[in-house]
């Protein structure tokens, strides 16, 4: 059985955000808790100085509308993108495998002097990349229309 698409269905746009301040980062940082994504979509541009990631992003902002529907969770493809980006150190990481899939745990922001400062990305499994930037500037955009998940669950962790 097909179930006709509801009125407040059309009003869901996607996602198109920009971080230029630590408050505003904490939103996006909240939105691609546990994204995954494989090693062959993360990209640094040194010349550009500019870091890419294709995230298949869980949807944590429509999780209470899923529950409500009694419908699966899901998830959609975004782009996240660090501008200003001066130097990428990885740890555990390793970007020539292009297999290993990558579940983001969290990303924090320390400031420096100047509004330089440094952004971790901390990966489940031990791996961290850390991004020293010039000045805070993160763009998410999901590109995609989304998904059911995988596994039909939102991700939990054990505290």
């Amino acid at each position: 059985m097909v179930e006709d698409a509801k009125f407040e269905d059309g009003g869901e746009q996607p996602l198109r955000l920009k971080a230029l301040d630590a408050d505003d980062l904490t939103v996006i940082a909240a939105l691609v808790q546990d994204a995954v994504f494989p090693a062959s979509e993360m990209r640094w541009d040194r010349k550009a100085r500019r870091f890419a990631l294709l995230l298949n992003r869980f949807r944590w902002e429509d999780v209470d509308r899923a529950k409500t529907r009694r419908r699966d969770f899901e998830r959609v493809q975004s782009v996240m993108v660090i501008e200003d980006v001066m130097a990428v150190k990885a740890q555990g990481v390793d970007p020539r495998d292009s297999e290993m899939v990558y579940s983001l745990l969290s990303m924090t922001f320390t400031p420096g002097e100047d509004g330089m400062g440094r952004l971790e990305l901390t990966l489940a499994g031990d791996g961290a990349v850390a991004i020293d930037i010039e000045a805070l500037e993160v763009v998410l955009r999901d590109v995609t229309r989304p998904y059911i998940a995988p596994s039909k669950k939102a991700p939990a962790h054990d505290l």
